[in-house]
């Protein structure tokens, strides 16, 4: 399939093995989205075997995401040239590997330099899988075939903890990690067996220096901030960090004015929606991203519970995210985007609320109430906040566009583990009794193990004492993500003030622009649709496209 027309744009029946063709593109997707939540249950696990501090914990869960979200346009624009089935075979290859690699690690960091790896792998898969869908499928099924994609992606994420639970349970930490063999190794043969090749001459010059150059600045702001945490602003290397990120960013930036083909289209900002919407998307990103990582190691170190049991224990967010993402793709066309938007958000800041007053209860039921929150919330407020981003893209744009919302939003989960882990960590050891040794006021684990060289007063007085500042720690770091949230809510409302209670509209045209690419809610954007329905003017301030194909 590669040159020509794609599949299901000039040919009405698609291809004859296009369902097949989809489980092999979700069984890929399912493996890089589950490795954004599946490793928060082992991080207890990791930290005992290996001596983790926080900020070493911080930096296995950050490597992947920093990496994946600084190569994703890159990524995508390689994969147009090279080829997208060459891409995700190479994608998933990469992925399999690393994450073999990783559960022989014999320290932390090179479990670190294997997410790192991991995130490479990621980035090559995630940009070709809607593209191939848009190949093998006509118009007519599109919807279907998006519907299926994103329910598999919005599932992976929300039940990875409770895998690694089990996995944990039954494997020991390495099992989050060796669950990828098998299922990457199942999803290469299916593809290079099923998915034709596909490829795009004329898609967008890649740019290496560029990718470089922002992931180097993401990956030295978030190393920043994570050693910010573990030692202060002002020492060595968290300043070196800092400015290492300053010039990386600033020199990305130049490049990206001055190129004839920039990597991101910084024009694109100029659109209060597009802006305000992408900041929205970070915000909410950085608020909720160490959720997870936050409360597991509370479950398990502070309430006693084994890894399944904190899996299981995190099984809420699953069925609010379920449960509000169907709400959601109904609920802009009903009571409008911003009453959406804010609504959703809102819930998700009553559960960080609830999440903040768990440390004062021994009950369960305020942590279940408080997941189920932010995740009914999110699932709530995500395809109106996407819809606004993606529907103030010009149509030539939308590719860009799309992605740039992808990179936005793993890099807000990069950051918010930084941010909100290294605060904990602050938080934590300033709660901790004075004469410690350095190295067992890393962390929880790190503490907890210190103690047991104690005699037996003294240990049960140094645990009692480090559960207590984790757990206050935990109640300060839900309180700054409930002002994040809260953020986000102020952003919505002004960005989407104005917009009519039912929407409808294709993304915007420029004059001369091509029609408009049918994507699925919240994804990246895809070739243009024959059935779509003739564009009409946006008034000023209009919603532009509502989140179906």
């Amino acid at each position: 399939m590669t040159g020509g027309p794609p599949t299901g744009e000039g040919d009405d029946q698609g291809h004859p093995r296009r369902w097949a063709i989809l489980v092999a593109i979700c069984a890929a997707l399912l493996v890089i989205v589950v490795d954004n939540t599946v490793l928060n249950v082992a991080l207890p696990s990791i930290a005992a075997e290996f001596g983790a501090s926080t900020a070493g914990q911080q930096a296995v869960l950050d490597a992947y995401a920093v990496v994946f979200s600084g190569l994703l346009i890159t990524a995508g624009a390689f994969s147009d040239r090279w080829g997208r089935r060459r891409a995700m075979v190479a994608g998933l290859t990469v992925l399999g590997l690393a994450s073999a690699a990783a559960a022989l690690a014999w320290s932390v960091w090179w479990l670190v330099a294997m997410r790192a790896l991991m995130g490479v792998g990621a980035a090559l898969v995630m940009p070709a899988t809607l593209a191939l869908l848009m190949e093998v499928f006509p118009a007519r099924e599109r919807p279907r075939a998006f519907a299926v994609w994103g329910a598999v992606a919005s599932v992976a994420m929300a039940v990875g903890p409770v895998l690694g639970g089990a996995l944990v349970a039954v494997w020991s930490w390495a099992g989050a990690f060796l669950i990828n063999v098998p299922v990457a190794g199942a999803a290469v043969l299916a593809i290079l067996r099923l998915v034709p090749e596909s490829r795009d001459g004329r898609g967008r010059p890649i740019d290496p220096l560029s990718a470089l150059l922002l992931t180097l600045g993401m990956v030295a702001l978030t190393t920043a901030v994570i050693l910010a945490g573990e030692g202060g602003a002002t020492r060595s290397p968290v300043p070196e960090s800092g400015l290492l990120a300053l010039l990386a960013l600033a020199a990305f930036l130049r490049r990206q004015r001055r190129a004839a083909a920039p990597m991101i289209d910084l024009s694109l900002y100029r659109n209060r929606e597009f802006a305000g919407g992408s900041a929205a998307v970070t915000l909410l990103s950085l608020g909720t991203a160490s959720t997870l990582f936050i409360l597991t190691q509370y479950l398990q170190l502070v309430r006693g519970m084994s890894p399944l049991e904190a899996g299981l224990a995190s099984s809420p967010m699953a069925a609010g995210v379920v449960l509000g993402s169907v709400a959601g793709g109904r609920a802009p066309a009903r009571i409008g985007p911003r009453r959406s938007a804010v609504l959703g958000f809102t819930g998700t800041a009553a559960g960080f609320l609830c999440l903040a007053a768990s440390a004062l209860d021994d009950s369960y039921l305020l942590i279940a109430a408080g997941l189920f929150l932010v995740g009914g919330g999110n699932g709530l407020a995500g395809p109106a906040v996407t819809s606004t981003v993606l529907g103030a893209v010009p149509r030539d744009r939308a590719g860009t566009g799309s992605a740039l919302n992808d990179t936005h939003q793993q890099f807000g989960y990069a950051l918010g583990v930084a941010c909100l882990g290294s605060l904990l960590a602050f938080v934590y050891r300033s709660g901790l009794p004075g004469g410690l040794p350095e190295d067992a006021r890393g962390g929880l684990a790190a503490t907890l193990g210190h103690s047991e060289s104690l005699a037996p007063g003294d240990r049960r007085a140094l645990a009692d004492a480090a559960r207590a500042a984790f757990a206050d720690a935990q109640t300060v770091s839900m309180l700054v993500a409930a002002g994040c949230v809260a953020a986000v809510v102020l952003v919505v409302a002004v960005v989407l003030r104005g917009l009519p209670p039912r929407t409808g509209a294709p993304p915007r045209t420029e004059p001369g622009q091509q029609e408009p690419p049918a994507r699925a809610p919240g994804t990246a954007a895809a070739p243009s649709r024959p059935d779509a329905d003739p564009p009409r003017e946006r008034k000023p301030g209009e919603f532009a496209g509502e989140g179906g194909p």
